[in-house]
């Protein structure tokens, strides 16, 4: 393990600290509110949604159709809910992938800053969005999920090749995917599937993308969930739960399970979550009508 790599996985431990107080005074400030309180089901939700992501399936999508099917959290706090939930599960991975998978030192780095930036900026906008416009956005992810979920069970994925990093003009390609795939984070839309289809088609090992993509959401989620947290766009309740609940997870399927055959879960979660898609722009459209009445 090259230094460079012993210093990322240190920059990962202490801003999973560093979060974590952020997270504690948040809730803290909600001390006495029944709210704060995690129910039972979601740190439940949290759990099953992060075992598959650690295993390829990203919990983005999943969790935002459940929360559609049992309305649970408003449409405005989907996207906050969603990443400061996740946020310390994600650096959990990002510790065991990127120090189990080469990839390329400048690579993976470059991309990781990217998504960084992407995601600080993409979070300034949509802590401050509508609630339509919220509501256009993540219709329009969970089909664009449905799709990447039936690509792969279709086998119409790109397969990749065998590089663990890029140069020249296919590593500029893949830094700026990189950073609209963190501004897109702030919307809800899961970076997983997105950054392995992008890598793969630049012709790298599909395996290398994935120090690269939780490598980027490690950082950039506690960072771009801070102004969800202070705007107070999410649900602290749920948030809280899918951070119980998905820590454990992490740790479960990455150290113990490793891998399962989720082909059928995948054809499960393309219904799934185009129901919920369907429900998201239908409510966009009734907030349209209300407006013009």
């Amino acid at each position: 393990m090259t230094t460079a790599i012993r210093l990322l996985l240190a920059a990962f431990v202490l801003i999973g600290i560093w979060y974590a107080s952020q997270l504690f005074v948040a809730i803290r400030e909600r001390r006495g509110d029944e709210s704060s309180k995690p129910r039972a089901g979601d740190t439940a939700l949290g759990f099953v949604a992060q075992f598959f992501d650690t295993l390829g399936i990203g919990s983005f999508a999943t969790t935002t159709a459940m929360f559609k099917l049992s309305g649970r959290v408003s449409d405005e706090q989907i996207p906050g809910t969603l990443n400061v939930g996740y946020a310390l599960s994600t650096v959990a991975q990002a510790l065991i992938f990127v120090a189990a998978v080469t990839v390329d030192p400048i690579t993976l780095f470059s991309m990781i800053a990217a998504a960084i930036v992407g995601a600080w900026v993409g979070g300034g906008v949509v802590s401050r969005l509508p609630r339509r416009a919220i509501q256009v956005g993540m219709g329009v992810a969970l089909l664009l999920a449905a799709t990447l979920f039936l690509a792969t069970n279709l086998n119409l994925m790109p397969g990749g090749g065998d590089a663990v990093g890029l140069r020249g003009g296919a590593l500029v390609l893949a830094i700026g995917g990189n950073f609209v795939l963190g501004a897109l984070m702030m919307l809800g839309i899961g970076l997983y599937a997105p950054c392995l289809v992008l890598v793969s088609m630049l012709g790298m090992n599909p395996l290398a993308a994935f120090p690269i993509m939780m490598g980027s959401c490690a950082l950039l989620m506690p960072i771009g969930s801070l102004r969800f947290i202070r705007s107070g766009r999410l649900n602290v309740r749920v948030a809280l739960a899918l951070t119980v609940g998905s820590i454990p997870a992490v740790l479960i399927a990455g150290l113990i399970v490793k891998s399962l055959p989720i082909v059928w879960l995948r054809w499960l979660i393309v219904f799934v979550v185009l129901h919920a898609s369907v429900q998201m722009l239908l409510a966009a459209m009734r907030e349209s009508n209300l407006e013009v009445a």
